[in-house]
């Protein structure tokens, strides 16, 4: 059907509802930036057009030259039969206004850490400017360092990960955002090439699907490294060194705030003698905790 729907196409609105049947018809799956065929269909459409992303009614009739029409009908090909993330076929991803460089060395961005942060993580953090160290945990393609650089301009940031491969990501991304003075990207596994340092503010978004969800991920998830996502049988390996280790790292009044998916019963079974703080975010209560370094030490 691909071959042959350029010679039937005309318009953005052709494009989008030719788009959405196909999607619909493949049985996509959705949750790396856009939650339904309609607006990855947009998305895609807009981004290969080189057309604001944000912006889809005043193009919808417009008539395409035959070179476009056959470039979106390729990605939008490339979508279906390789079940790849919108965000591998454009190198982008978006958190807020922010702009990041991705590929299939790290997972897609997505985090609700990055909300807290556009906040300022107030009201924890009172005053934004006594920062002055913070910690990024398995920082990936290095999009919450780089907010975290941003959202407190007095700190020094250290970004984490284990992957070689994703830290040339980072660092292509702090060098996009100018933040090569503010921002150190080291290799290490969690805090073992950290010795000596100590942090106001550590957040992680570290692997934590477990083991029986590893085998029930689509296509979509797949195509990311698994390195980024499993984190043994209960999703927790992880968070438990970065909690059980995090009171040697962090400063007297440091705070550590760990993204955990839909772990909170798990983990608070794990840790029964935390009294672990949930942080609200807009998918609800129970995906972001902070601890302070006094009751980690209680």
């Amino acid at each position: 059907m691909f071959e042959h729907a350029p010679q039937h196409l005309l318009t953005v609105r052709d494009l989008l509802r030719f788009a959405v049947s196909r999607f619909e018809e493949a049985q996509l799956f959705y949750g790396h930036g856009t939650q339904n065929a309609y607006d990855e269909a947009a998305y895609l459409i807009l981004h290969t057009l080189k057309l604001p992303v944000d912006r889809l009614e005043p193009f919808l009739d417009a008539r395409l030259l035959p070179q476009e029409i056959h470039a979106v009908v390729d990605i939008l090909r490339s979508r279906v039969e390789t079940r790849k993330p919108a965000a591998y076929l454009t190198n982008e991803a978006w958190l807020g206004e922010y702009r990041f460089y991705v590929d299939e060395r790290v997972i897609v961005p997505r985090s609700f850490i990055s909300e807290l942060l556009r906040e300022q993580l107030q009201p924890w953090v009172e005053y934004p400017e006594l920062v002055h160290t913070a910690l990024d945990m398995c920082t990936g393609s290095g999009c919450l360092a780089i907010l975290m650089a941003e959202a407190f301009p007095d700190a020094s940031v250290d970004a984490v990960d284990l992957s070689p491969e994703a830290l040339e990501v980072a660092q292509r991304n702090v060098d996009d955002y100018g933040l090569q003075e503010r921002i150190e990207l080291i290799q290490s596994d969690l805090y073992t090439q950290l010795a000596g340092r100590q942090y106001d503010l550590i957040i992680s978004n570290p692997p934590y699907v477990n083991a029986p969800s590893m085998q029930e991920l689509p296509p979509e998830y797949l195509a990311e490294p698994e390195l980024a996502l499993a984190s043994g049988d209960d999703g927790l390996d992880a968070v438990r060194e970065i909690i059980a280790a995090a009171p040697r790292f962090l400063t007297p009044h440091g705070l550590l705030i760990v993204e955990i998916g839909h772990n909170r019963e798990e983990l608070e079974a794990a840790f029964p003698e935390l009294p672990f703080t949930w942080l609200e975010t807009s998918g609800g209560d129970g995906f972001v905790f902070m601890l302070q370094m006094e009751q980690l030490v209680c």
